[in-house]
């Protein structure tokens, strides 16, 4: 038996509805082991094609999704067309609705969402799809070893192009602030615990402040190019500004916030969208 390993495939940047804490953001680096017999070219399989075939299988079952655990008893789901609807009572008594395209959302048959059966949902997705000396695969999920202080956001852009624009998405992201040139820990922390699972929302995607066992939510819609787009959430979970929730926006949101806050100093932020990538705000 062979073995063809490829360390930091991709990254998905996703949702997932934990039970007990609601929507969260979450971003896992993947690894992949191939097993199987060489071919005539002496070969397991192609490494760009790992790159390629296996990562686009990746991302289209999770990337830019909402990850729902479909067996959990408190969770009903219905489709009508092209749109499915997921509804979770949670027991508090809080509700979390999300109604949108069903590439939007991806069914794990299990009570909670984890590592180990998003990985063998994957594994068993990936191998469908790989030819017949391929006889076997390991996909491994973990997250950014992260020093410093993050947390898990979600959110939705509307006038993104591309999956960006499904309303459930989020990242697990780290934050660095530097106050007069000289990193602040402490603001760091304060605005990772305003984040802690949070969803950045605009304020005008919000429809409805429906009262549900009275306990209030926030329910944000909006039409874009992949269809209708609708979510729910206890308004405890909900962080709203006035702009698109883009990571530029966000950075700009926080260093804005310092700035009126303490108006003679100066800020950087570099906020992060996942792992490795983001933006910098400056005021």
């Amino acid at each position: 038996m062979n073995q063809l390993f490829v360390d930091n495939l991709t990254v998905i940047d996703f949702s997932y509805l934990d039970t007990q804490r609601g929507i969260l953001g979450e971003s896992w680096i993947v690894d992949v082991i191939l097993e199987g017999e060489l071919d005539e070219q002496g070969m397991l399989f192609d490494f760009g094609d790992v790159k390629k075939k296996v990562k686009s299988i990746i991302d289209y079952e999770v990337d830019h999704k909402l990850v729902i655990p479909s067996s959990h008893p408190n969770l009903s789901i219905t489709t009508e067309g092209t749109l499915v609807e997921a509804i979770f009572n949670a027991d508090s008594g809080e509700q979390i609705i999300h109604k949108a395209p069903i590439e939007s959302l991806t069914q794990i048959a299990d009570i909670e969402v984890n590592k180990g059966n998003v990985s063998a949902y994957l594994c068993e997705k990936i191998l469908q799809q790989l030819p017949s000396n391929v006889t076997g695969i390991n996909v491994s999920l973990r997250e950014e070893i992260i020093e410093g202080c993050f947390y898990h956001y979600s959110h939705g852009l509307k006038k993104h192009i591309g999956n960006c624009q499904r309303i459930a998405h989020g990242h697990r992201s780290t934050i660095n602030i530097f106050k007069d040139g000289e990193k602040d820990s402490s603001l760091e922390q304060q605005w990772a615990n305003t984040f802690e699972d949070i969803y950045i929302g605009s304020k005008e995607d919000i429809v409805n402040y429906p009262i549900i066992n009275d306990i209030a939510h926030t329910t944000f819609a909006y039409t874009s190019i992949q269809g209708a787009f609708q979510l729910t959430l206890p308004s405890r979970q909900v962080y709203l500004i006035d702009t698109d929730s883009t990571v530029e926006w966000i950075a700009t949101h926080i260093a804005e916030n310092l700035k009126s806050k303490f108006p003679k100093s100066q800020f950087k932020v570099k906020a992060f969208e996942g792992v490795g990538k983001g933006a910098i705000a400056q005021r």
